[in-house]
């Protein structure tokens, strides 16, 4: 685990600065949520955007699903952080979209688990297209929300809310809490630390309406213990105390998910080479 996370923060903004510079981007996007991840993507983006002079562009985006206490979190956050935020409702979007692309829409059981998980999959892609768009009307980049324990849980959509340009993608979820929380103590603006706390102390949820909460999805009781599971995991994979975890069989099962797209091996088709 990270243990200075000044140092941390200011090469995340470091790498960031110079990515953005060299690629001549003029904007940075984020989806506000009022989960931890967003708000700690805003917060590191922010003093970036500041100093080279680009905007920061954040939406919040919600979907028939969304809670009161999560969207009052994102305006929270976004008009704090953001140099433009708006609220943007694509529930009506959603309902004209879902006849057309699912199949027997009509007749679906709509409190089936298997179903939400596949609404819940059109939702996040609907939310990339609208971010994905505003990137390029504004020639900018979407920036990833997602954290390492995510990636090894596959907790997230495929095509759906995976950005351009990832600067907590390889920091544990515990660390995402624990940057936050550096972040906040060390501002001296009482509208800053009360808007990361908020986040910080709230139910992490994917705003799905999947189920309550991420952890229930998961199967564990924070995220401190998922953490602490898959690090066992990665150091000792064949531990026999860890066969039968609901966490391990998660990544385990989600392992498809880091390999898309699959492309079969050149050398499984034919011995010729490519040059």
């Amino acid at each position: 685990m990270l243990k200075n996370y000044k140092k941390a923060v200011l090469n995340i903004r470091a790498e960031l600065k110079k990515y953005v510079l060299k690629n001549n981007l003029k904007s940075l996007v984020v989806g506000v949520s009022g989960g931890i991840d967003s708000a700690l993507t805003l917060a590191l983006a922010k003093p970036v955007c500041d100093e080279i002079n680009i905007q920061l562009l954040a939406r919040s985006i919600t979907i028939l699903t969304n809670k009161k206490d999560e969207i009052y979190r994102a305006k929270k956050i976004g008009k704090l952080f953001a140099d433009d935020f708006k609220e943007v409702n694509l529930s009506n979007a959603l309902s004209i979209l879902l006849p057309s692309v699912v199949e027997n829409y009509k007749n679906a059981d709509k409190n089936n688990y298997n179903f939400k998980i596949r609404i819940g999959n059109i939702k996040a892609r609907l939310r990339m297209i609208y971010l994905y768009e505003l990137a390029s009307r504004n020639k900018g980049m979407v920036l990833s929300t997602d954290n390492y324990t995510e990636l090894l849980l596959g907790f997230w959509t495929l095509h759906g809310d995976v950005g351009d340009y990832g600067m907590i993608q390889n920091l544990w979820k515990t660390e995402v809490y624990s940057m936050a929380r550096f972040l906040a103590n060390n501002y001296n603006n009482e509208k800053y630390y009360d808007a990361l706390t908020a986040c910080i102390d709230a139910v992490p949820t994917d705003g799905l309406g999947i189920t309550d909460s991420d952890l229930e999805q998961i199967g564990a009781k924070n995220y401190e213990e998922v953490d602490k599971i898959l690090i066992e995991m990665l150091k000792n994979p064949k531990n026999p105390n860890l066969q039968n975890n609901k966490v391990v069989k998660r990544k385990i099962n989600s392992e498809f998910k880091r390999n898309n797209p699959y492309n079969i091996p050149r050398e499984k088709i034919t011995d010729l080479k490519l040059w």
